[in-house]
């Protein structure tokens, strides 16, 4: 006979071990070993998917479902990034924000390598079946949807800590932008910035989720992280540089690590 579980209780030892599995991957993907991110993000929501499964979530309630609806859904807003990027880079005013160092050390293999594989299976997959689909519905069964949407959001925001510390150093129009244009604990300022900005899109994405399941946020959220790496290498040169977007540069040892699939930029992940 099939062991009976309450729909309306979810697992404490569930949900503490989904964050312990999310935990683990951040510091995986952004400081033990970045470029083996899509192996650890891919490991680490198989994880997420089993236990949520034993706990007896279903697809449905993990946001597998209004695939239609959401790719339909996500692939405007993805429109709408490349619009955005686009006169982005075009007004001078706002072209620094655009212009990532570490995107821009990146040979064009690398910067393939990044938008195509890095970002879609080393930081969309993981994060978006980890915190709007398992994590979301894990809470949402125990304590309803708008804690669900409050608590994963939160820990979205937290999520990109690691990130925003590389951030300083490698988007420092963005990172002045974010620290209020005070040198003085700048780092500290952009890592507050970008744990309340990445909070609050991720109560955006719960809500695309709520529309068009996890398709509308996953569209949404590589549109805005691989185009990053193409516009990034769009941008004209500053006056009187003499390196250009796209020069085919093999990386470094410092960029190469500091590289977060792209966090620097408008970006989610």
């Amino acid at each position: 006979m099939r062991e009976f579980r309450p729909r309306g209780a979810a697992s404490a030892g569930v949900l503490a071990g989904t964050v312990a599995v999310l935990a683990a991957a951040n510091v995986l993907n952004n400081r033990v070993a970045p470029r083996l991110a899509p192996l650890t993000s891919v490991a680490a929501t198989g994880a997420l998917l089993a236990l949520a499964r034993r706990s007896g979530l279903s697809w449905s309630e993990m946001g597998f479902h209004r695939r239609a609806r959401g790719l339909r859904i996500g692939g405007v807003l993805a429109s709408g990034v490349a619009v955005v990027y686009g006169a982005g880079i075009a007004v001078p005013a706002t072209r620094g924000f655009f212009r990532d160092e570490r995107a821009l050390s990146l040979s064009r293999a690398r910067a393939l390598e990044e938008a195509l594989l890095q970002v879609p299976f080393g930081t969309v997959l993981l994060e978006e079946v980890g915190f709007r689909g398992v994590l979301h519905g894990l809470l949402t069964r125990s304590h309803g949807a708008g804690t669900a949407t409050a608590v994963s959001s939160a820990l979205f925001g937290l999520w990109h800590v690691l990130p925003a510390i590389d951030m300083t150093a490698a988007n420092p129009a963005l990172s002045r932008l974010a620290a209020g244009e005070t040198p003085a604990g700048e780092t500290s300022r952009v890592v507050v910035g970008s744990v309340v900005a990445t909070g609050f899109a991720g109560v955006f994405f719960c809500e695309l989720r709520r529309r068009g399941g996890l398709a509308a946020p996953s569209l949404f959220h590589l549109a805005t992280n691989s185009l990053g790496y193409l516009f990034a290498r769009l941008v004209p040169p500053e006056s009187g540089s003499e390196d250009a977007p796209g020069d085919g540069r093999e990386p470094g040892h410092e960029s190469d690590r500091g590289l977060d699939r792209g966090d620097s930029r408008f970006t989610v992940s």
